[in-house]
This record gives structure tokens, sequence and C-alpha cells, in this order.
């Protein structure tokens, strides 16, 4: 998941570059969702692994 985050990341900047600014937008709005979306279940899953220990 964090590999489309930095796709869609480089998508929006090489659209922003060649001037394509809705575009742009979009693409970073989508890579910011899919950031948080792995920065939650980074956290579900180190919460889960330190449960299943002890």
């Amino acid at each position: 998941m964090l590999r489309y985050a930095l796709i869609f990341f480089i998508v929006a900047i090489i659209a922003a570059f060649l001037g394509f600014g809705g575009v742009a937008g979009a693409m970073a709005g989508i890579a910011k969702i899919l950031f948080y979306i792995f920065i939650v279940l980074l956290v579900v899953s180190l919460i889960s692994g330190l449960v299943k220990k002890a």
C-alpha cells in the first residue's frame, strides 16, 4: 500500500511540473489517503503483534 502512495505522489509531482493542477491535486490527495491508511494498518499490526506475544 505504501508503494501505491509513492506512485500516486510521483505522478502528482510530474503532473504539477507539467501544469496539470487539478490532476496533481487529485493524485496528491489519493497519495495522502493511502499513506494514512498504511500508517493505521501498521499501528494495528504492531499492536496485534504485541498482544499476541503477551
